[in-house]
């Protein structure tokens, strides 16, 4: 089933499990190659809100938020897959914890 709306990715993500709130990095090669375009597909693919953008340091930073199994599922593509041509090295992953509701209504890029 395809959730189009705020509430039913609320609703999605309640029915699959806890819900759940991290921040990230990722760095190697993630910018200039569409890295936060295809996160935000793979964000809405899963349900997963919050928000990325590009550092000065040449990283992507982001915040997502959603049920605990779609959270794991962005974590695992942030950290192995990426986009097309970028190159990961490495992602870091903080501050999870668990939330009693979504504070995002998508994921959004960050300018």
């Amino acid at each position: 089933m395809l959730f189009a709306s705020y509430h039913g990715a609320r609703q999605a993500s309640s029915m699959s499990g806890h819900l759940v709130s991290l921040d990230f990095e990722v760095f190697g090669r993630v910018q200039g190659v569409f890295f936060r375009k295809f996160t935000k597909s793979k964000a809405d693919e899963l349900s997963v809100v919050g928000w990325c953008r590009n550092t000065h340091d040449g990283t992507v930073q982001g915040h997502i938020e959603g049920s605990r199994e779609s959270v794991h599922a962005m974590k695992n593509w942030l950290e192995k897959t990426g986009s097309p041509h970028s190159k990961i090295e490495k992602a870091e992953f903080s501050n999870e914890s668990s939330i009693s509701s979504l504070t995002f209504d998508n994921f959004h890029i960050k300018h």
